[in-house]
């Protein structure tokens, strides 16, 4: 894989020599998702031999509790047929694997539901289709949420939003600075800002935002992808369900972060070789949804809201059907996706959820 960054980092060279400075935005675009190059296009990120571990990796019981978490959603939706359970940035297709053997629980939602999976990583593709392989569920690709046919749908992103490209801007003297990647006289890659000033920038920025001092960093997205969520849940009267990490308001604060084996890394230091994310903004996010009309439920800590679904009475039920060994790790996977000390999850991720206006509140999500 050594030659493959190499060659991203060539191409971002070329780049920033014929257009100048690269904004962070399309700089973690290319690193990202570049169709040769690309992190996500030529490797499967997850595991102990990966860079990091996602929820559904470190438990059954993650995906299980989404699947009766849609069950029930559908049920809420007047139970239509035909209903799109979709998935953006399905990883490996754990979560959704569990989340049907989960289903059969309510047979008539399994029989009315058709798998749509938003992935570019042709790598990650191929390990999609071996977990749901004789799942008896239809199962379609697509590289864009806009290409899933219109119809009744229920939407779910785990760790998808937060590798979106992220834009920054620094606060100056004479104004705030678009944050861009630029090559410095020792042939490195390096941080700096553009020339001029955003115009009218801070008409832009959320109140906290708008008290910045000197070299603080905003950052915003301006992915089509949560518009198209918006419009989704409004035009299918359907529901859907982001988890991620992030705070859930809009502030100053530089969150750009590698990660390789592991652990973390410069974020410049070899493009395309490690994972790129930065901070979801749920109030952002909330804030352009609901501007398409549909209503926000959250957010709220994961560890609260697998705690409402019933993730402790599923871990006892798994517990005493196994050797007390067994029994342990699955105290460790409850502790790693509730817990918030050490590399507990269960404060820093969040879970918002979306919903046309005429459902009622969403499971997990009541008063």
């Amino acid at each position: 894989m050594s030659e493959e960054p190499a060659a991203l980092e060539a191409e971002i060279r070329r780049r920033i020599a014929a257009a100048g400075p690269m904004p962070v935005g399309q700089y973690m675009s290319l690193c990202l998702s570049h169709p040769k190059h690309g992190y996500y296009m030529t490797r499967d990120p997850l595991g102990a031999t990966g860079d990091f571990v996602t929820a559904p990796e470190i438990s059954q019981m993650f995906g299980e509790l989404i699947g009766l978490w849609a069950a029930t959603v559908w049920h809420q939706m007047g139970e239509p047929a035909n209903v799109r359970l979709v998935e953006l940035g399905p990883g490996r297709g754990s979560m959704m694997a569990d989340a049907l053997r989960a289903a059969r629980s309510v047979p008539a939602f399994r029989e009315a539901v058709v798998v749509h999976f938003v992935e570019i990583s042709p790598v990650l593709e191929q390990r999609q289709r071996q977990s749901l392989g004789g799942i008896g569920v239809p199962v379609t690709w697509h590289q864009s949420l806009d290409q899933v046919p219109d119809g009744p749908a229920i939407i779910v992103a785990n760790e998808f939003f937060d590798t979106l490209p992220i834009h920054q801007a620094v606060q100056c003297a004479d104004g705030w600075h678009e944050r861009v990647v630029k090559i410095v006289d020792e042939g490195h890659l390096r941080f700096s800002i553009s020339r001029d000033p955003i115009p009218q920038f801070e008409q832009l920025l959320p109140p906290k935002a708008r008290k910045a001092t000197i070299g603080e960093i905003f950052e915003w997205r301006a992915d089509p992808t949560m518009l198209e969520l918006g419009r989704r849940v409004v035009r299918s009267e359907g529901a859907a369900l982001v988890i991620d990490y992030g705070h859930t308001e809009s502030a100053t604060g530089d969150t750009l972060q590698a990660v390789g084996g592991h652990d973390y890394a410069d974020p410049l230091s070899a493009p395309g070789l490690v994972d790129l994310t930065a901070h979801v903004d749920f109030q952002a996010l909330a804030q352009m949804v609901e501007s398409i009309g549909a209503r926000a439920h959250g957010p709220i800590e994961q560890g609260e809201f697998l705690r409402r679904l019933g993730i402790e009475s599923r871990a006892a039920a798994l517990e005493a059907a196994l050797p007390a060994h067994k029994a342990l790790e699955i105290d460790a996977a409850l502790a790693r996706l509730i817990g918030d000390e050490g590399k507990g999850m269960g404060r820093l991720f969040k879970a918002i959820g979306f919903a046309h206006r005429k459902l009622g509140p969403l499971p997990g999500f009541e008063p």
